[in-house]
């Protein structure tokens, strides 16, 4: 089996943590939860986040690996849609106002263990998040390494454990970093702007290079 070769990994690795990192329903949850209820409840919220993820890591092989199967054109096709799908989010997020605030008040009566699999239920049903692995991981597939439904295994494996290691770290420090973010209103609004670039740049690379 091929593994991810190291420049790819390190590009994905990056891309990826800046999705973790930027303001959305999830970590923003994670950090309202962490700063309400204590750092215990939105680990254990931004661990289940994570491990939804998985999910989408196995409909983004099976259906890749059938695409080729089928036809390389449909392949080449999947990814100029990803492609414009990422640059439309990347307009988006380009767009946005930014200004993401941590609610402090906020209050749930579940357990850790109920929070985990609330996370892991909600992240796996998400309809945004499979649209955005099937547009996100394919771009790091190397063509020429081969086995992409392997790569596509690889990438979603390292997107949920990076996202696992943010998310649980804003979850321990979701009163540090929920005060810092409700302080600094425009932080929010630069994240959003560099994922934007990110997302615009992958987007563009994909269907110009193919």
């Amino acid at each position: 089996m091929t593994l991810l070769a190291p420049e790819q990994f390190a590009a994905f690795l990056a891309a990826a943590v800046l999705v973790s990192l930027s303001p959305g329903p999830d970590n923003l949850m994670v950090l309202s939860l962490g700063a309400a209820r204590g750092r215990l409840q939105g680990m254990a919220f931004g661990l289940g986040c994570a491990m939804g993820c998985l999910n989408h890591t196995l409909l983004a092989a099976v259906g890749v690996g059938a695409l080729i199967a089928a036809s390389p054109l449909a392949f080449t096709a999947l990814r100029v849609a990803g492609g414009l799908y990422l640059m439309r989010l990347g307009w988006l997020a380009l767009k946005s106002r930014g200004g993401a605030k941590v609610d402090t008040a906020a209050v749930a009566s579940e357990t850790p263990a109920q929070l985990f699999w609330r996370g892991v239920v909600a992240n796996a049903i998400n309809p945004k998040v499979v649209m955005l692995f099937l547009a996100f991981l394919p771009q790091f597939v190397d063509s020429t390494r081969g086995d992409a439904p392997w790569q596509i295994v690889q990438l979603g494996l390292t997107f949920t454990l990076q996202a696992a290691l943010v998310f649980g770290a804003l979850g321990w420090f979701a009163g540090h970093v929920g005060a810092w973010l409700n302080r600094h209103g425009n932080a929010g609004l630069w994240l959003d702007r560099t994922a934007g670039v990110i997302f615009v740049g992958l987007g563009l690379r994909l269907i110009v290079g193919g």
